[in-house]
Order: structure tokens, then sequence, then C-alpha cells
């Protein structure tokens, strides 16, 4: 009967025989080799590799205007820490802004359908002049806050935190922020045939901080939002487990 299972002591066995099977001969895994296999199980992963182009990667933008930006460039933030990357900028999509433009234009064109006014004529020219100014002063003063109020009510995802930034006036912001090992739960809210048309809807996450509730409202994409948090926090539970939290 030949020898199906030969022993390495065995007087037999010669020269090329007495080497280990392929996957004997293997080098033990890195800690990191682990840790990127085991996301590689659970299909998440957020780390970017070394040299990777990340003006390359989906999401990523150029536009300051962005609504959705993944690892932007450039942008910088009170109370950052120094070592602290940020994963996705968030604004509410663009459509929201659609009712505040539509009563621009008809702001800008009110004046012109006072000239059809009976009295129109009566007043003197000096007035009219006056209150159209003071009238596109009005104007400029409206568009100016609901454009700051989109630009600057942020919700910022690092590799640690989570901040929703809400600009109330020029003197004035309410910032919410908590850690990513403290989300306990990432819901996603997007209802009615518009919201679902143009891609966007609200992120809502369940925190054991001081603000127990956050909301990404309005956001573009927040089924790929709520994905990066979730794959986040794996990679922060990873780092716990490793002992490597900062």
């Amino acid at each position: 009967m030949p020898d199906i299972f030969i022993s390495s002591n065995n007087p037999k066995t010669s020269g090329s025989d007495n080497k280990k099977p392929h996957w004997e001969t293997l080098p033990p895994l890195t800690p990191e080799a682990k840790r990127q296999l085991e996301k590689e199980k659970i299909g998440q992963s957020i780390n970017i590799p070394k040299g990777t182009d990340k003006h390359k990667l989906p999401g990523h933008s150029h536009n300051p205007l962005a609504a959705y930006s993944f690892y932007p460039d450039n942008i910088k933030f009170i109370s950052a820490d120094s070592q602290e990357k940020i994963v996705l900028l968030l604004r509410r999509h663009p459509l929201t802004n659609l009712p505040w433009i539509i009563i621009t234009f008809f702001m800008i064109i009110a004046p012109f359908f006072a000239m059809i006014i009976p009295f129109y004529d009566v007043v003197p020219g000096e007035i009219r002049t006056v209150a159209m100014i003071v009238w596109y002063m009005i104007t400029s003063a409206f568009v100016l806050e609901e454009f700051l109020g989109w630009f600057f009510n942020v919700n910022i995802v690092t590799d640690e935190r989570i901040f929703d930034v809400d600009f109330l006036s020029l003197m004035y912001r309410d910032i919410s922020e908590a850690d990513l090992d403290q989300i306990q739960d990432v819901t996603v809210e997007v209802g009615g045939t518009f919201r679902t048309f143009f891609g966007y809807g609200n992120v809502l996450i369940q925190t054991a901080a001081q603000v127990p509730r956050i909301e990404f409202g309005s956001v573009p994409h927040p089924d790929k939002v709520a994905k990066v948090l979730r794959e986040l926090g794996v990679d922060e539970e990873i780092e716990k487990i490793e002992g490597r939290i900062r």
C-alpha cells in the first residue's frame, strides 16, 4: 500500500520531499494584514491605501459649493485634532434652496409690477428711486442670509468624530459632536417622490454622547453617508480591540 501520509521522520523521504507544504512556509499575518482581512470579511473598508489619488475617488469634489464631498481638499474646522482627517463634508441638497430662490426672483421683478399701480406716477421720482434702492438692499440681505445659512450649515464626518454645525447668524452657531465609538444606531429617512427621485434625505444618528441624537438633514446620497458611518464605526471598534485608539 502506498504511503499517502508521509512523516518528516521517515528515512525513505529524500531531499525535496522533506520540504514543508507551501501553506506552512507562508509568514504569519501582520496585525495590519489581519485588520484588513477582517474588514474585507464583513465587506466594509473605508481606509484609502497609501499612494491612492484621492482626487479620483468617487464623490471627491473640487467644488467649494459641493453638497457631498468625499475626502475634501483644504478644509479646516475649529477643534480639529492635528491628526484628524475629514472623510465627508455635507450640506443640504442644492434643491432645498429652490424656495428662497423663487422668492428672490419675485422680489427682483416686484418693482417693475409697481409701475402699473395707478398712483405710481404721482410719487416723486426721488422717492421712487430711494424706495427701489431700499427694496433691492432688502432683497440682497435676504439672499445673503439664505445663502450663508445653506453654506455654513454643514455636517462633518472625520475618522474620529461627527459634527453637526448649525449656522444661526453671523454672530452665533451651534455645534453638536460625538465620537464614532459613541454611535449606537444610524437610520436613513427618504420620504416622498421628490426626495427619492433626486436622491437626498435625512440621516438620523443615535449616540451615547451628551447630544443623544444628531441629524444630517436633507443630505445627498444618504445611503452612502450611512454606509461610511458604519464603516468608520467598524474601523474604530477594530482599533479599540487592537489598542490603537488615539
